[in-house]
């Protein structure tokens, strides 16, 4: 029988081995321990040699399955969930670099990434390169030099820059690099690192996995080999994925499929129509034909994504005054949602970051974030026209 498409596994893949009692839907196991009234039992469990849980920031059924979707979803040999995207990240980093190594990687990076790469890894005496984004000339040039992890974000946070994930991958192997690409812009549905050559993969769950905004959620993707060294560090620190935020993430995902489908649509025809307007000074989205990273994203995603950002004239103080007249759209730290989010750069994806910090990473602090929703189209474009028609007619008299 041939693999189901992928609509499907987002929906199948994953639960059975967590069903009980003749349920259709996988249960939440809320149990910190598990209990064992055969001592041998019980060490076969604790030591992985049989199937099993024994405490709950280990394993856990409902967060195994979880585990289990996305593994198969993103084409992994194993998968390991955490309790954020960032302790996805964090746990990554600090399972593969030691003092005295180097990592690779771009400017364009979410907020919270680039924290780590420019003030908690420095401190740890591991050499730390950021090139700038789409510069793969630059980058292999780096990674060339000696590099111990190569890691990416395409599309990025928030400028939805591109990187051509094969080429990265080639070269970083070339250097004995681990290659990890951060796929939550563009979910399983669009884009595939692992089958690109990456190492590693990783998901903030809380975004378009889940989809709904209710459930914080991480995880990483791999050869058993990584992914097993991962873990084993996680279950050590601690940043365990809670049983009911995985049953909701289980849960989101059944839909992914549908969701993501719709919010590529209406994000291309939002791009589409934030070029005809007059006070957007630029707009961000690798699905039209003017972003520099179009034609790579055409060759490496299946679809464009549902993130977009755009900048307007007179910067904050249009912000100040756009946002808050959009009927359809939640103005909040999030993405990936059902629902519209839209925010400046300044208070979501780099909040962590000072406006010279932002600055140089191309980020404007008029530079706003939209994740569109799968409303109605024809509302989410009413919307914007109607907003735009409303603000003030002095507030570019002086820009």
């Amino acid at each position: 029988m041939k693999q189901a498409k992928i609509g499907t596994r987002a929906i199948w893949a994953g639960e059975k081995d967590s069903l009980a009692f003749g349920a259709t839907q996988v249960p939440v196991v809320h149990s910190v321990s598990f209990g064992y009234d055969d001592m041998d039992e019980w060490y076969d469990v604790a030591i992985g040699k049989k199937k099993g849980h024994i405490y709950g920031r280990n394993t856990n059924p409902t967060v195994q399955a979880f585990e289990a979707k996305i593994k198969d979803l993103e084409g992994a040999k194993a998968a390991t969930s955490f309790s954020t995207g960032m302790a996805a990240i964090s746990n990554t980093l600090g399972t593969l670099l030691s003092p005295g190594d180097r990592i690779v990687s771009i400017k364009d990076t979410y907020g919270g990434t680039n924290k780590i790469f420019t003030e908690f890894l420095p401190k740890l005496n591991i050499d730390v390169v950021l090139c700038d984004t789409g510069d793969h000339e630059a980058i292999e040039k780096e990674v060339a030099k000696g590099c111990n992890v190569l890691y990416l974000e395409t599309p990025t946070n928030p400028t939805v820059k591109i990187t051509d994930i094969k080429r990265m991958a080639k070269v970083g192997k070339a250097a004995g690099a681990v290659v990890i690409v951060d796929n939550t812009f563009a979910t399983p549905i669009n884009q595939n690192p692992l089958a690109l050559g990456a190492d590693l993969v990783i998901h903030s769950a809380t975004k378009y996995l889940g989809g709904h905004a209710d459930a914080l959620g991480g995880s990483v993707c791999g050869s058993e080999e990584l992914v097993e060294a991962i873990y084993h560090y996680r279950e050590i620190n601690g940043a365990t994925l809670d049983p009911m935020a995985a049953y909701l993430l289980l849960r989101g995902m059944k839909t992914l499929k549908l969701r993501v489908d719709k919010q590529c649509e209406n994000a291309l025809a939002v791009a589409k129509y934030l070029q005809t307007v007059d006070i957007v000074e630029a707009v961000h989205y690798p699905g039209l034909e003017s972003h520099p990273g179009h034609s790579i994203a055409t060759e490496q995603m299946k679809q464009y994504g549902g993130m977009l950002s755009f900048a307007v004239k007179g910067g904050v103080d249009t912000v100040r005054h756009l946002l808050p007249k959009l009927k359809y759209a939640n103005r909040a730290a999030n993405l990936g949602a059902v629902e519209t989010v839209v925010g400046p750069s300044r208070t979501t994806s780099h909040v962590e970051c000072t406006p010279e910090e932002r600055a140089a990473m191309g980020i404007p602090e008029g530079l706003i974030r939209y994740s569109a929703g799968i409303e109605d189209i024809e509302d989410l474009l009413d919307d914007l026209e109607q907003a735009f028609q409303l603000l003030p007619e002095n507030l570019f008299a002086t820009t």
